[in-house]
């Protein structure tokens, strides 16, 4: 069988390489070193393509291989190819080294992002995340200034999970917290005790139940607030009774104490979206189990098992 054939679908580009490498030192053992194969390799393909060309390209003596004139006339283009090969080869790193463009929600811990940043560099990509709350996450996307988003949606849509709950500064003598038990009566001390809602969970498929759990159960309007940010919410609930809603893991780091509510079960739904026809599979894939260890959705999830 012909060596062409016998080497099937031969890389072209090496062989080149190998024939270009050899022409400009002048022999097999220093031009394969010089582009990095064995002798044996190099000689092999440039066999190859003396075959498939039909016209020897060296003239072999002991000591050099010298250009026959049909080489000197290849040469030339041959050269252009590896370089054209080698400008896409870097190109094609560069392109792999470009940052992909993440929007995530503020609830991630620093740790949290960190880790899933350096998960991502050893699947081979670099991240570049963008912190955001659930509107501006979702305009992000839509305006294609990030390649994906985390975003926030109802628990049947969700990728992800982690369940909300109720935290205070105090130790809670139940396993639940009941919203009827915030109802200000006329023997309540003090003034109203409020639920704060944070950015992250001031959506609809969140705020909403909870607004009508509020007006079912007899609570005033002005104890369900929104809080511009989670500091502000859990400085107010630290320095009074107040409630903050959030994950366990919240509520650890802010060492409060948390509890599920009691009428109602709630949580936090994310899922992955690409922007334009882009695809996430891919991503969701290889980071699935970083991007809920981050959310916090892993730590659930080994809890129901």
């Amino acid at each position: 069988m012909p060596i062409w054939h016998r080497v099937r679908a031969v890389d072209l580009v090496g062989a080149c390489r190998a024939f270009v490498s050899v022409s400009e030192y002048g022999g097999f053992t220093v031009g394969a070193a010089a582009a990095r194969m064995s002798q044996s390799v190099a000689s092999r393909r440039v066999a190859a393509l003396e075959e498939r060309f039909g016209q020897p390209l060296f003239e072999r003596t002991s000591r050099r291989a010298v250009l026959t004139p049909f080489g000197r006339d290849m040469l030339p283009v041959a050269r252009q190819l590896v370089q054209a090969a080698d400008v896409l080869l870097h190109e094609a790193e560069a392109v792999k080294r470009k940052p992909w463009r993440l929007a995530v929600p503020g609830v991630c811990s620093t740790v949290g992002l960190a880790r899933l940043v350096a998960e991502a560099r050893g699947q081979g990509f670099t991240l570049d995340l963008r912190v955001a709350a659930p509107p501006q996450r979702r305009e992000l996307l839509h305006a294609q200034q990030v390649r994906a988003a985390l975003l926030a949606v109802p628990p049947d849509e969700a990728r992800w999970s982690v369940p909300l709950g109720l935290a205070g500064a105090h130790t809670p003598r139940v396993k639940r917290v009941y919203l009827e038990t915030l109802r200000v009566g006329r023997a309540t001390p003090g003034p109203a005790r409020r639920i704060w809602i944070q950015p992250e969970d001031d959506v609809p498929h969140i705020r909403d139940p909870l607004t009508r759990l509020r007006d079912a159960v007899g609570l005033r309007p002005a104890q369900l607030v929104a809080a511009p940010d989670l500091t502000t919410a859990a400085a107010e609930v630290l320095c009074t009774r107040d409630l903050l809603l959030c994950t366990p893991a919240q509520a650890e780091e802010l060492a409060l104490n948390w509890r599920p509510i009691g009428e109602i079960t709630l949580s936090r739904g994310f899922a992955l979206a690409a922007a334009g026809d882009g695809n996430p599979q891919h991503i969701e894939t290889r980071l699935g189990d970083a991007i809920a260890r981050c959310l916090g959705a892993d730590t659930m999830e080994e809890e129901s098992t």
